[in-house]
């Protein structure tokens, strides 16, 4: 069993990001309420020049950037990675479009309190190009999953899931935006709780009471 953020409060988290950032914006446009009770402390990347880091300039976050291209190796990425989220003293990391698996080092740190929204039906579909897989193999609804990230590679615990039918004439761009219009308040409506209320992830059932 692992625990999350204790309930009873607010909670600071830490949003990590690889492109344009819309679902932290929907994170960052519901911190604003302070009844949400949860408040985006910091936004980091895997690269700069992004929309989702110039999100969070504008709304007055800090942010970093850290990038695989500047260690002498992947594990020594990732224990940079846990050290920059670190010092924010986060009750619970946010995967939000962020592109790189979390390693050993970052799961010693965070596991348990690190989530990832996925534009798919898991398990089916996992990796980074969950809509065109779901289009090729022909399915009728996919949708998004919100977990708790695990050293796999989108195997998680679920936390939610969304539906959205697939129209026949879809494409991966008209899915993938369709798909976000559920993904972000899913992710809003449940970091919000999880972060307010707590959560508790056992035999890979997620409860937040």
């Amino acid at each position: 069993m692992s625990r999350g953020t204790g309930g009873g409060g607010s909670a600071d988290i830490v949003v990590l990001v690889s492109g344009s950032g819309t679902l932290l914006q929907a994170l960052l446009d519901a911190g604003a309420d302070p009844a949400y009770g949860v408040r985006v402390v910091a936004v980091g990347a895997d690269r700069d020049g992004i929309e989702g880091l110039a999100r969070a300039e504008r709304a007055g976050i800090p942010t970093f950037v850290c990038r695989v291209a500047d260690f002498p190796s992947r594990a020594d990425w990732d224990l940079a990675l846990a050290e920059q989220v670190a010092a924010h003293a986060p009750a619970l990391v946010v995967s939000a479009g962020f592109l790189k698996l979390a390693g050993p080092a970052f799961l010693a740190r965070f596991g348990g309190r690190y989530v990832n929204s996925h534009n798919a039906l898991l398990p089916a579909f996992p990796g980074i190009h969950g809509p065109r897989d779901a289009l090729d193999y022909g399915v009728k609804v996919s949708g998004a999953t919100l977990f708790v990230v695990d050293a796999g590679i989108d195997t998680g615990a679920i936390v939610a899931q969304c539906v959205v039918p697939v129209e026949d004439d879809d494409t991966v761009a008209s899915l993938t935006e369709r798909i976000k219009l559920v993904e972000r308040p899913q992710l809003v409506d449940h970091v919000g709780r999880m972060g307010r209320e707590g959560f508790t992830v056992m035999n890979r059932k997620v409860t937040i009471p």
